[in-house]
């Protein structure tokens, strides 16, 4: 388990977290290689199912950033997604997942240090819990 590298998928706000990374990008900031990201209008369109379908095809961990609080470029969208998460949070386990390895965090478009400490955060954290190992259906995508 001592080279486990995980595999996060991370969904990101175009607005202000995909702004981030990009400027953590210009601020020649590392990140880690295995944060993927998906690109999203707004967190506040993120379904549950686009969470668990990363876990069926082989994500360890998954991640949510979107806009601060009151900073949504569709009013409300993050603290939608708040709400959403709190939900599926306490599901989770009943699913086999630990929470842990699922994450919601406000990244701005300014603040490519903290999207690099909040990846390298994640990373690490589903690093210690070792491979995801999901009992049932699982798909795995090849590459």
């Amino acid at each position: 388990m001592n080279n486990f590298e995980p595999k996060i998928v991370a969904f990101v706000c175009n607005w202000c977290s995909y702004a981030g990374a990009d400027k953590a990008g210009e601020q020649k900031l590392d990140y880690p290689a295995n944060v993927k990201l998906i690109r999203v209008m707004c967190t506040g369109r993120v379904d549950p199912q686009f969470v668990m379908r990363a876990f069926r095809v082989g994500a360890d961990g998954v991640m949510i950033l979107g806009c601060h609080p009151g900073d949504c470029h569709y009013r409300n969208g993050n603290m939608k997604t708040l709400r959403r998460f709190r939900l599926f949070e306490k599901m989770l386990e009943q699913f086999g997942i630990n929470r842990q390895r699922f994450f919601l965090d406000w990244v701005a478009a300014g603040e490519g240090k903290k999207f690099q400490e909040v990846t390298t955060e994640m990373t690490e954290r589903v690093r210690n819990l070792g491979p995801l190992e999901i009992k049932g259906f699982v798909e795995r995508e090849v590459g």
